[in-house]
């Protein structure tokens, strides 16, 4: 079984935990490839780099939610599911931590688990004289915000070619149901259940109290554009990790990926009950009797 490990090397557990799985692959029959940066955090010999990989079965994330949107734009669009192992505080994304990686290997060779299938999406910045330019597949969300010191950026938003108005805020989310607990719960956005085909719209820090969230159709194409003369230092972000520029005349053109995300699921612990452990969702215990 061919499977790929992700880590984040900031984690003081990582490298006893990289040791430990080059120790059980042989006798659990895995095949495994590293991303490049974690390489040097291997027992020698250090498997094969991730881009020499045949075929992954798995994708392993070593870290946090983070770890896990980063493998996942790794991936490229590709239907490899991702076992998501938590080694910092929230791992909202992930299923397993390191007391239950050797149980979560089992049920993964065993091929014992479930996956949810999450809505990504194809963000790319299209020019004025119509050259689109594609950026990487997110899990999360794409925002557009200003580069430098915080301040009020002015953007056009459409929807479909229907422009829904002007808006002037901090920057604009564009968030699949998955990045609807992230960044844009931040900004006042709904939370969207995974099984919903949407996509949530939610300005940051408007400066007005005539604009809410949206969220609109999955198959919807969602454009924002900055307006002049607030064209400068416009940065887009993706997932929080990686980002580019946009100069004037451009626009972010944020579209629903052709393939879903996978996510590895183990045991019976659903998306509300992550809610509640994870997030504190409902929880009352300041306001129990004494």
């Amino acid at each position: 079984m061919n499977v790929g490990v992700v880590g984040n090397p900031s984690y003081r557990d990582l490298n006893s935990i990289l040791a430990h799985l080059a120790q059980v692959a042989p006798r659990l029959g895995l095949t495994l490839f590293t991303e490049e940066h974690i390489a040097g955090l291997w027992p020698e010999p250090a498997p094969a780099p991730l881009h020499s990989a045949p075929q992954l079965e798995c994708l392993v994330t070593l870290g946090g939610d983070g770890t896990l949107l980063r493998g996942a734009r790794s991936l490229n669009g590709a239907r490899t599911p991702i076992l998501g192992v938590n080694l910092g505080r929230v791992g909202f994304l992930t299923t397993a931590n390191a007391q239950t990686l050797d149980w979560a290997l089992d049920v993964l060779v065993r091929r014992a688990y479930a996956t949810e299938s999450r809505l990504a999406l194809a963000p790319f910045i299209l020019d004025k004289q119509g050259k689109s330019r594609p950026e990487p597949v997110v899990l999360n969300d794409a925002v557009v915000h200003k580069g430098g010191v915080a301040r009020v950026i002015r953007l056009r938003v459409s929807v479909d070619g229907d422009e829904v108005g002007q808006y002037s805020a901090d920057g604009i989310v564009v968030a699949t149901p998955t990045g609807s607990t992230a960044y844009a719960l931040s900004a006042g956005g709904p939370i969207v259940v995974p099984g919903v085909d949407a996509i949530v719209v939610a300005a940051i820090c408007p400066h007005t109290l005539a604009v809410r969230p949206l969220v609109v159709p999955s198959q919807a194409s969602v454009t924002v554009e900055p307006m002049p003369p607030w064209t400068e230092d416009v940065l887009v972000s993706f997932d929080g990790q990686v980002g580019t520029t946009m100069q004037a005349g451009e626009r972010l053109v944020v579209k629903r990926a052709e393939q879903p995300v996978l996510l590895v699921r183990l045991g019976p612990e659903g998306f509300f009950a992550r809610m509640r452990k994870k997030l504190q969702w409902g929880d009352l215990s300041d306001r129990e009797r004494k």
